[in-house]
């Protein structure tokens, strides 16, 4: 398979993360990196080892050459530029959460259709082997029947200055770190049926703490607490009527392990290394070449942003 090659629209911290997997990946090439400071861009562009910068995401938009685009700007600007970047005839790996707004990531999807061009929200945590063994565990009996998912994320974001701590750049502990509780909860139990929050304003006035709690199909509860002024935390608990899976690290997944706890003991399943990013890249190149199926794809993009949006409605409530 030929390598893909990618640019990227932003300097945000997280680019150095997707580069540093990408470089390991299969069929993956970073080729530029745009910001709307072109000195911004350059000074990454050379500490990331990029090859070309550029000084506005039109103009790298307009590169020929660059054929997929990794968009990791604010949340609030995820749609606008993952259309803007399909409509140039990219294809588009944008940043989690695509968005708040379910008619907007139909939107999205709509004009990947029409362009006849790849777009996939990028949880990268999906990607990794500790996931697809949990998910595996799960379905076959390991804890019995499913029925309690619990999770927590957090970390102390003590600079004013933080994107996610800016309404207007759609911030908050939901948007940031709660998704990805959201979407566990989601890829093991289907679709919430109810949901409850409570949230803590802070920042310049977004969710710096919330808790929500939904119900699943089946009668499987899930609940979660995230955070943007507590402790950094980023755990999972599993539970069914016989047993229970402990993860804790299930987002990062820098240590795959995963511990199923039964009443006769623990046994602890450690997996190798493996770099989610680079996964998440590998997957996304190869369904270009024909060779793959993106991992996510509308259906759950819709769905996470249904959840976000009932559970924010519930919080407001």
């Amino acid at each position: 398979m030929s390598p893909t090659t990618w640019g990227i629209l932003s300097t945000a911290k997280i680019n150095g993360l997707f580069v540093a997997g990408s470089r390991g990946a299969a069929g993956v090439e970073i080729l530029a990196l745009a910001s709307r400071d072109e000195s911004r861009a350059g000074a990454q562009a050379a500490e990331l080892g990029v090859e070309r910068a550029y000084g506005s995401y039109e103009s790298l938009l307009a590169d020929p050459d660059v054929e997929a685009v990794y968009i990791s700007l604010p949340n609030s600007m995820h749609v606008e530029w993952s259309v803007r970047a399909l409509q140039a005839g990219k294809h588009v790996l944008c940043e989690k959460p695509l968005s708040r707004h379910p008619d907007e990531v139909e939107r999205a999807f709509d004009v990947a259709e029409t362009e006849g061009r790849i777009l996939m929200e990028a949880f990268m945590y999906r990607h990794h082997p500790q996931t697809r063994r949990v998910c595996e565990l799960v379905a076959e009996g390991a804890i019995g029947r499913l029925r309690l998912i619990r999770g927590q994320f957090s970390f102390n974001a003590t600079d004013p200055a933080d994107v996610r701590l800016l309404p207007e750049l759609d911030g908050g502990a939901l948007m940031d770190v709660g998704c990805y509780c959201v979407s566990y909860a989601r890829l093991l139990a289907g679709e919430p049926e109810d949901v409850r929050a409570l949230q803590v304003l802070g920042g310049h006035g977004v969710d710096v703490g919330f808790t929500g709690a939904m119900r699943m199909p089946g009668g499987v509860l899930a609940h979660f607490d995230a955070g943007l002024s507590f402790a950094p935390r980023d755990e999972l608990e599993i539970v069914g009527d016989e047993g229970s899976l402990f993860l804790e690290d299930p987002f990062h997944c820098r240590v795959p392990v995963i511990e199923l706890r039964r009443p006769a003991g623990t046994v602890r399943i450690e997996l190798a290394p493996a770099d989610s990013y680079g996964l998440e890249a590998a997957n996304f190149s190869a369904a270009i070449r024909g060779e793959a199926r993106p991992l996510l794809g509308r259906d759950d993009a819709v769905a996470q942003a249904r959840a976000i949006d009932a559970l924010y409605r519930a919080a407001a409530r």
